[in-house]
């Protein structure tokens, strides 16, 4: 048994995210609404992509920041986004998302420092600034809002000790979407301070009303970060990027080796044909996801005591509901009538009262979990009657 006193200070108070508690009562025929991991298959000729190039020998050891062949293809990707000129000098290649973002952590944030992130938000930010040695400090997305930053109290917020701004637009959990005037005004906030925005947009491909925003085209005071995860339903391959600044990679760089040396070699190949290769399958996922994204807001905005907003990306739905019960407790009836969710409380306190449900199941499965929902809580007092969202046209 390991004690207390064995563990680094740095974990003490961290916990296991609250997202993976209801899979220890999910049946064999739950429905799964938990994880945010796409129900699809890598494409036919990114598969092929890895096992030619682990059949072909290319296994060995890369260059720390990743292979040129990647980091000139991400730029590529990219280039839309930046509107100046952008190379493989700006990329770094990491072991997904996650540990991007670990990385930029390590790098930028010392004891002491404070980083704005959100709540309810992804649980890593809060997480990874604390192993850092900095203060989280949380800044509100409420649904009056739109779940959309509040840039007075953002304002109000940053202090001299203020180092980092993560933002995730389109929003795990909200499914909520940053305008191009709202990026605009979340950058110049953060230039005229000084401080520096950690832009998670791994969800980028997956905006169903209108085009991505992407604080990459105010790159100055920007860290952005992604992945081939969500994009290309790579999530077990552990593949992501960072874009930024030279300066900014050849400091995140030192700590990048020392935590992971280099990607995966073969799989960054697969990674090339990714992006380099026909986006068909890219694109199908997406209208798939539309349609969903549709399908399970009417489900829900039809079932008494939630109230429901569109969401404008991603693949989850963010619910509000006024039962008098806190979601960790519907979450865990939920998983014992066989429909696995995640409690908003899980995403930070202003995420209690909601839970979150992907949508990364199709439509029948959508189907047979709502219906669960609606069964668990039809007798659930509800503290002020119904209320609805506005609904779709």
């Amino acid at each position: 048994m390991v004690t207390k006193d064995l563990v680094a200070r740095r974990l003490v108070g961290i916990e296991m995210s609250g997202i993976r508690k209801m899979f220890e009562l999910a049946g064999t025929d739950s429905v799964n609404m938990g994880l945010g991991e796409p129900d699809f298959n890598p494409p036919a000729h990114v598969v092929e992509a890895l096992h030619d190039a682990a059949q072909g020998g290319k296994n060995g050891y890369g260059p720390s920041l990743g292979l040129p062949e990647l980091r000139s293809a991400l730029a590529h990707r990219i280039k839309d986004y930046w509107h100046e000129d952008v190379s493989a000098d700006n990329i770094i290649v990491t072991a997904g998302a996650t540990q991007g973002l670990m990385a930029i952590m390590q790098t930028f944030v010392d004891h002491g420092d404070e980083a704005l992130v959100p709540d309810p938000g992804f649980v890593l930010y809060d997480a990874q600034t604390r192993i850092c040695g900095g203060f989280p400090i949380h800044y509100s997305l409420l649904q009056e809002n739109g779940f959309k930053p509040d840039l007075d109290e953002i304002q109000e917020k940053i202090t001299p000790r203020t180092k980092l701004w993560v933002i995730n637009t389109p929003g795990n959990p909200t499914g909520a979407c940053m305008t191009r005037d709202e990026v605009r005004a979340a950058s110049e906030i953060a230039e005229d301070h000084g401080i520096m925005i950690v832009a998670d947009e791994v969800y980028d491909f997956l905006t169903f009303d209108e085009e991505h925003h992407s604080f990459l085209s105010h790159h100055d005071n920007v860290i952005w970060t992604n992945s081939f995860s969500k994009t290309f339903a790579m999530t077990g391959w552990r593949l992501g990027c960072i874009a930024t600044k030279p300066e900014y990679v050849k400091a995140i760089e030192t700590m990048h080796y020392y935590t992971v040396a280099c990607p995966p070699t073969p799989i960054q190949w697969a990674g090339v044909a990714a992006i380099e290769g026909p986006q068909d399958d890219v694109e199908r996922m997406k209208s798939e996801f539309r349609k969903r994204r549709d399908h399970i807001t009417r489900r829900i905005q039809a079932i008494d005591g939630f109230t429901m907003q569109k969401p404008g990306g991603a693949f989850y739905a963010f619910p509000s509901y006024d039962f008098q019960v806190k979601s960790e407790d519907l979450a865990l009836a939920c998983a014992k009538a066989g429909l696995i969710c995640s409690p908003g409380s899980a995403f930070g306190k202003l995420g209690e009262h909601h839970l979150r449900f992907s949508y990364a199941c199709g439509i029948d499965e959508i189907d047979r979990g709502m219906d669960i929902l609606e069964q668990v809580t039809q007798e659930l007092p509800v503290r002020s009657g119904r209320r609805t969202a506005t609904p779709l046209v």
